[in-house]
């Protein structure tokens, strides 16, 4: 198979064969909801270059659920009156992210309980699985993620999403720190722009896992099932 080392393609030694073993693999997409996606003022912590792996991404479920792939949807979801981030401890990126991007107008609203920025713009089958406590960056705080992989059998990750250089990376840090093997797909992840994603991706590939396209990736799998 092939992955990214460091933003070069390359064969991968034998060895990884953990990694890439679809019975034990799950996929855990991160926060493709309206609260980043949807192309509106007043959509409240835009991710605009995510839009455009929306179709990709729902392409590339549909055939994991075909090789028996289960799919975890990941969304941030937070109480109504904000006692989770603005009326309580506010998060950090709503301090820092604003100092590089500019006011965000609408950005009270992001995540809200009931509001529709939470509602998923990629497809869910009903085999799929969710979990609509995240809060913070990483897909693992504070939610049962972990407790929900582990019963699953689950020890490889995959993750799909956005944003490569926030709650992708956070999120892979911490499947790793767990001893789950992580793969991030670098063609189904978005990031706050190219450099840092293909930033991100490195730091990936060098510390917690595998970087590989859902191509590859898919015909690892049915190698191992034929």
């Amino acid at each position: 198979m092939k992955a990214y080392v460091y933003g070069t393609r390359r064969d991968l030694p034998d060895g990884f064969d953990d990694y890439l073993d679809p019975r034990l693999s799950v996929i855990v997409s991160i926060d493709m909801h309206r609260g980043h996606l949807e192309d509106d003022p007043d959509c409240p912590c835009p991710a605009p270059r995510a839009r455009e792996i929306v179709a990709p991404i729902d392409a590339f479920h549909r055939q994991a659920r075909a090789a028996g792939v289960r799919i975890i949807h990941v969304r941030s979801v937070l109480r109504r009156g904000g006692v989770d981030d603005i009326a309580g401890i506010p998060s950090a990126w709503r301090r820092v992210f604003p100092l590089h991007v500019g006011p965000i107008p609408n950005a009270d609203a992001h995540a809200i309980e009931g509001s529709r920025w939470t509602e998923l713009v990629t497809e869910v089958d009903e085999r799929d699985l969710m979990v609509s406590s995240k809060k913070r960056l990483s897909a693992f705080y504070p939610t049962d993620l972990d407790f929900l992989l582990r019963n699953l059998g689950a020890r490889i990750v995959v993750f799909d999403g956005g944003f490569t250089d926030c709650c992708v990376l956070n999120s892979a840090f911490d499947a790793a720190n767990r001893d789950y093997r992580v793969v991030v797909l670098r063609d189904l992840v978005r990031g706050t722009d190219p450099a840092m994603e293909d930033a991100a991706l490195k730091m990936v590939s060098l510390h917690l896992g595998l970087v590989a396209d859902s191509a590859d990736l898919l015909d690892a799998w049915a190698a191992r099932t034929a």
